[in-house]
Parts: structure tokens; C-alpha cells; sequence
């Protein structure tokens, strides 16, 4: 969960997905279907809905609800996360493959873990393994 300033002056709300490699080609394939793209340029809106409540990400809907991702661990989102989404009236998703947080990136001190992050996000995302799309951001029903 990030929030990223952007050129227009309306930030973007930016929810980062990684899932494991069980269900990540399932994850991609509804995310097409939803009409996400390899993360080059700008994001295109989707028909992906991102569900937020109790001050955390509940659920990704994508394909028109046939497919739902919902977080292992609590997503917490903050004021600011949806300051930005509601300013937008979408978040900025974006997939990665599994692997794109390498393990032991936590134990890093945060400028490190943040270098360490992007190198390894730029390295998938010139490998056209990322995707991104805009999705609404609504309250979890």
C-alpha cells in the first residue's frame, strides 16, 4: 500500500498484489479478463473493483465478481491511501509474479529494503511480468 504523487497533482492510492504460484497464473488471467496490461505507461481503467472496510483492503474483484483475491494478512489502508483513492475514485493495482519481494527484505533497514524492492520490481517490469490497471475503490458490502 503506497501513495505516489503523479504529475497531474492527484496522487495515486497504489495497492501492490503478490500471491503464490498457485494461484498467480489464475490472478493474471482474471486480471487480463479485467483489462489490466504489462505495466508500461499509463494504467488503463478496469472493470476490477478494489473492496475496502474497517480500515483494510477486503477483497480484489475482478472478471465481474467470478473472481475474488482476498488478502492472507490484514492490508491495512491509511487516511491518506483513501484521500487519494477517493480524490481519483480508483486505486492504481498492481501484480507482480511471486518472488518480486525477495526473502529476507523485511529484516532490511527501509532505505535499503526500499532500494533492494525496486531493483527487483524494475527487473520484472522490464521483463513485462508486472501488470497494472485502475480499479474503483468501494466499500466491502
Amino acid at each position: 500500500m503506497a501513495v505516489r504523487e503523479a504529475a497531474d497533482g492527484l496522487p495515486f492510492a497504489e495497492v501492490l498484489v503478490e500471491v503464490g504460484p498457485a494461484l498467480h497464473g489464475e490472478l493474471v488471467e482474471a486480471a487480463v479478463d479485467s483489462g489490466f496490461v504489462i505495466a508500461a505507461g499509463e494504467p488503463p481503467d478496469t472493470t476490477g473493483l478494489v473492496e475496502v472496510g474497517g480500515g483494510r483492503v477486503v477483497r480484489l474483484v475482478l472478471v465481474g465478481g467470478r473472481s475474488v483475491w482476498e488478502p492472507d494478512a490484514r492490508v491495512e489502508v491509511s487516511p491518506g491511501w483513501l484521500t487519494a483513492a477517493r480524490g481519483r475514485g480508483a486505486a492504481l493495482v498492481v501484480l507482480v509474479p511471486p518472488g518480486t519481494w525477495p526473502p529476507g527484505l523485511i529484516e532490511l533497514e527501509p532505505e535499503q529494503r526500499l532500494a533492494v524492492f525496486t531493483e527487483q520490481l524494475d527487473r520484472e517490469r522490464a521483463a513485462g511480468r508486472v501488470l497494472h490497471g485502475m480499479a474503483p475503490v468501494r466499500p466491502a458490502s
